[in-house]
C-alpha cells in the first residue's frame, strides 16, 4: 500500500504529458527534424544533381547570402509588404466590424459579404484579380469608360506590381480579422457606452475612447498574425506576377521556391529559408517582449 501511494503521485504527473505525446511526435516529425535537416543543408552544397549527398562546405553559402543584391532586394520588398499591408490589415477590420456589430434587420448578411473573400481559395482569388488587373481587364474598362485613363499597367510595372498583390492580400484578409474584432467588441458590456453618452462621448468618439482601449488585446493579436503571415507571403505572387517585372514583386519566400524547385539550389534555399527563420524569430521575441511588457503595466 505505502509503494503505491508514493508511485501514483508521480504517475499522476506523467499523465499530461503522455496526453501530450502524440502531438509531440507529430511536430518533430512534421516540423522540428524538418528544420534541422535544414539546417544541415545550408552548410552543404549538392553536385549537378540531387542524387549524389551533399557535401560540406561550411559558411559558403551564408557568404553567398551576403553578397547577393537580389536576395537583399526581396528581403526589402518583403519588409515593405509588412510595412504596408499590416496597418491596414490592423485598422481597417476593426472599422468594420464597429459597423456590422449592430442589430439591425440584414445584418448577418452583410457579416456573410465580408467573410466571403476568406473561404475562397487563393488560387481561385488571385486567377481573378489578374483577370481584373488585366490591360483589357474590368478595372481599366471602367477607369477608361470614366475618362480618367487609357490603362494602367498593375502587373505590368515594376512600381505598380507589389501594390497591386498587397491589395489582393489586404481583400481578402479583412474578413477574417473582422471577425476576431467583431468577436471582441461583442464581449464589452453596452453599458459602458451609455456611461460615456451620459458624459458627452458620443459617435465616434465614444468608440475611441472605449472600443479603442478595450481592443487592444485584439489589435495586437492582429498585429501579430498580420505580420507573420505578411513576411510569408507567397501565393499572389506566385499566382499573379511570378516574381516580376524585373524581380520588383518576389518576396523572399519566392525567391526561396525559385532556388529551390527552379534552379534545385536545395542548400541555397535551406540558407534563405534560415535567414527568414531568424527574421520572423526576431519579429515574434519583439512581439513577446511587447506583450510581456504591457503584462506588468499598472
Amino acid at each position: 500500500m505505502f509503494e503505491m501511494m508514493t508511485r501514483r503521485p508521480i504517475a499522476d504527473r506523467l499523465t499530461p504529458y503522455l496526453f501530450l505525446l502524440p502531438a509531440a511526435i507529430v511536430l518533430i516529425l512534421t516540423v522540428f527534424w524538418p528544420t534541422l535537416q535544414a539546417f544541415y543543408l545550408s552548410f552543404t552544397q549538392y553536385g549537378y544533381d540531387l542524387t549524389q549527398a551533399p557535401q560540406w562546405i561550411g559558411t559558403a553559402n551564408l557568404e553567398r547570402l551576403w553578397r547577393d543584391p537580389l536576395f537583399w532586394k526581396t528581403l526589402g520588398q518583403t519588409l515593405l509588404y509588412l510595412v504596408c499591408a499590416v496597418p491596414i490589415l490592423v485598422t481597417v477590420p476593426l472599422a468594420i466590424a464597429v459597423l456590422v456589430n449592430r442589430q439591425i434587420r440584414g445584418i448577418r448578411w452583410f457579416r456573410a459579404a465580408y467573410y466571403t473573400p476568406v473561404v475562397i481559395s487563393m488560387v481561385v482569388a488571385g486567377l481573378a484579380w489578374k483577370y481584373l488587373y488585366a490591360e483589357n481587364g474590368l478595372l481599366n474598362s471602367v477607369l477608361a469608360a470614366l475618362g480618367l485613363t487609357d490603362g494602367i499597367p498593375w502587373l505590368t510595372s515594376p512600381d505598380l506590381a507589389l501594390f497591386s498583390v498587397m491589395i489582393v492580400t489586404v481583400w481578402k484578409g479583412l474578413g477574417y480579422y473582422m471577425t476576431i474584432y467583431l468577436a471582441g467588441l461583442q464581449s464589452i458590456p453596452e453599458d459602458l457606452y451609455e456611461a460615456a453618452a451620459l458624459d458627452g462621448s458620443d459617435g465616434w468618439q465614444k468608440h475611441w475612447d472605449i472600443t479603442v482601449p478595450l481592443m487592444r488585446p485584439y489589435l495586437f493579436l492582429v498585429a501579430v498574425i498580420s505580420s507573420l503571415s505578411a513576411m510569408k507571403v507567397f501565393e499572389e505572387v506566385f499566382i499573379m506576377t511570378q516574381g516580376g517585372p524585373l524581380d520588383s514583386s518576389k518576396t523572399v519566400v519566392y525567391y526561396l521556391y525559385e532556388q529551390a524547385f527552379s534552379r534545385l539550389e536545395m542548400s541555397y534555399a535551406c540558407t534563405i529559408g534560415l535567414a527568414l527563420f531568424l527574421a520572423i524569430l526576431l519579429l515574434s521575441a519583439l512581439n513577446l517582449s511587447l506583450t510581456w511588457r504591457r503584462e506588468i503595466e499598472p
